[in-house]
């Protein structure tokens, strides 16, 4: 990693170059990782540092001792290329009237008249305005393309529009990069072009080139970041080392859900970056695919104590308080958000998600409904729209809703499982499976996917009780937290009259329900079955035990219990009188 004041001076110059070109995603996100270099207290007043304060606790909880060692020097030996010059960035002889042609495309740009600011810059030759210019063009046609969609908008938004601008951007970009007149922003501008033509290939290779001349632009790492859906792609690129290849690695991991590489990846990244509120919701983000819902509650609690306007990634700290059924907490969080921007496509999700935990799905549709009105692409939207369109036993639309969530992202395991959920509704197990095994090919570390497609292959259509059994081993290695898996394995080795196994399952469950204090059906149950085993195996002390614990029941087991204790003694009597 480089040194602190190095990546600080990187950062500064990229703000700038990002933000006159019109990068403001890209120009923010590198001003908020200049914010998150700690402060040299010593040569700043207390004031320079405010904005820093209220992370320290996050940082120290997940900061590992690599990423504590001293941030100019690079871990493992990873030496680090020479930073690529900044001044080629910049077109140092631009003539004063060609300008102030840019000043005012620029001025249009902001006030999102592209088609203006293109036009004003038709004629000039400079690196720098003609990217603006394509730039210009390719949002000018995006916004063309999204007011053609809401015109002709099929089921659920389902239209065939395009941005008719592709075409003449790619025919002139193509001959600038022949002509090696193209800088790094066009390459970008280039590769985007392309995959939004489906070249993903020479898009991957365009925006490559890009990052490794001019490394700062996230939003090229993003674009490439979404072409690299396999860890073959990913390890095929050829990228300099360079301290921003770190950031990408550690979001590409988090998409190829190699979550404990990101997360390494992010805690490193914090012994310069300490203070970076995006790392630390990354890691939150990591923590939540691993279902570490209490950790990730802290971190968003913290990031809104320093951040209190965030809504980025608020949507998520909903889903854990909805999980949690937190009902106070994401009121709150769903009132503040509604306050500070209710047009956000995270906030509907946000108020969506509260009117769900309510039981109000009519409600929480609307709101799922109005988010994807403001981004037809947000896939949390999709997938929780689908949820409650199930919930609503409503089954063709939540198959309409999950269906477009995999064609935004299909590596969404959410919407492949709620697939597999609508279809076990409508009572076909054979497509449920289908789905259930996409899902659980995509996150075979979650115990309720392994749980899913058990219940399927337990169906009267299927019964096929040997792979349930399968499934349900993987489950209890994937760490059920719902605790389903054990008694299901139990039951089911009964029903296979394999009781040897049955009762050692059994006897897990039993262990886990006294370990977390649960009563219950499953505990009578699991009693009443060692009991009886006990007592065929002429295990008479441990019968005893088992039948005594039943005797605290009221009701029918308790009869039962009284029925087979006589029966046990009367057992232990016969043996010890008449030995074999």
């Amino acid at each position: 990693m480089s040194s602190k004041e190095t990546c600080r001076t990187e950062l500064r110059a990229a703000v700038r170059h990002l933000s006159d070109r019109g990068l403001y995603s890209a120009s923010k996100w590198a001003a908020e990782q200049l914010m998150g270099i700690e402060q040299d207290p010593s040569k700043h007043t207390p004031s320079h540092t405010r904005f820093q304060r209220g992370s320290s606790s996050i940082r120290r909880r997940f900061r590992t001792a690599a990423a504590a060692d001293s941030s100019a020097t690079p871990s493992g030996g990873v030496s680090y290329v020479a930073t690529p010059s900044m001044v080629g960035a910049e077109e140092c002889d631009y003539d004063p009237i060609d300008s102030d042609f840019y000043l005012l495309a620029k001025s249009y740009f902001d006030c999102r008249e592209y088609r203006r600011a293109a036009h004003v810059l038709r004629d000039q030759i400079g690196k720098k305005a003609v990217f603006l210019r394509c730039y210009a063009l390719y949002l000018a046609g995006e916004k063309r393309k999204e007011e053609e969609m809401i015109e002709l908008e099929g089921p659920l938004g389902k239209s065939d529009a395009v941005n008719r601008e592709l075409v003449s951007l790619e025919r002139e970009l193509s001959a600038l990069r022949k002509n090696g007149t193209i800088d790094p922003f066009g390459l970008y501008i280039y590769g985007l072009v392309l995959k939004e033509k489906g070249n993903e290939n020479l898009a991957r290779s365009l925006l490559v080139e890009s990052v490794n001349i001019y490394p700062w632009n996230w939003s090229a790492w993003s674009e490439l970041q979404t072409l690299c859906t396999t860890i073959e792609a990913l390890n095929s690129l050829n990228i300099n080392n360079h301290w921003m290849k770190d950031f990408f690695l550690a979001s590409a991991y988090q998409e190829l859900r190699m979550h404990n590489e990101s997360l390494a990846k992010y805690e490193y990244l914090q012994g310069t970056f300490s203070f970076s509120n995006y790392i630390q919701a990354q890691i939150a983000k990591a923590q939540y695919n691993l279902r570490e819902f209490e950790q990730v509650e802290v971190i968003f609690e913290e990031l809104l104590r320093n951040d209190p306007y965030r809504i980025e990634d608020m949507d998520m700290y909903s889903n854990v308080l909805y999980a949690k059924e937190c009902f106070s907490a994401l009121s709150y969080l769903a009132h503040r958000v509604f306050l500070t921007d209710k047009y956000r496509p995270e906030s509907c999700c946000i108020v969506g998600n509260y009117y769900s935990l309510k039981g109000q799905h009519e409600k929480s549709v609307m709101y799922f409904r109005r988010a994807l009105k403001l981004n037809k692409n947000y896939l949390s939207a999709w997938t929780l729209m689908g949820h409650e369109y199930v919930e609503m036993k409503n089954t063709s639309a939540a198959v309409d809703a999950y269906r477009r969530a995999v064609d935004i992202n299909p590596c969404d395991y959410r919407a492949w499982y709620g697939l597999g959920q609508a279809y076990e509704m409508m009572g076909m197990p054979f497509y449920a499976l289908h789905y259930f095994k996409k899902s659980v090919f995509l996150q075979p570390n979650d115990s309720r996917l392994w749980i899913a497609m058990a219940q399927c292959f337990e169906t009267e259509q299927l019964h096929m009780l040997e792979e349930a059994i399968k499934c349900y081993k993987r489950a209890v290695n994937c760490n059920d937290r719902e605790a389903i898996a054990l008694h299901q394995l139990a039951k089911l080795h009964c029903e296979l009259g394999q009781t040897e196994e049955a009762a050692f399952y059994y006897k897990k469950d039993l262990e886990r329900m006294e370990a977390e204090e649960r009563e219950g059906p499953n505990m009578v149950e699991a009693l009443m079955f060692l009991a009886q085993h006990c007592k065929t195996q002429k295990k008479f002390d441990e019968a005893e035990v088992y039948c005594t614990r039943l005797l605290d029941y009221t009701g029918p087991e308790k009869e039962t219990a009284k029925s087979l204790l006589r029966g046990i003694r009367y057992a232990r009597d016969v043996v010890e009188h008449f030995p074999p």
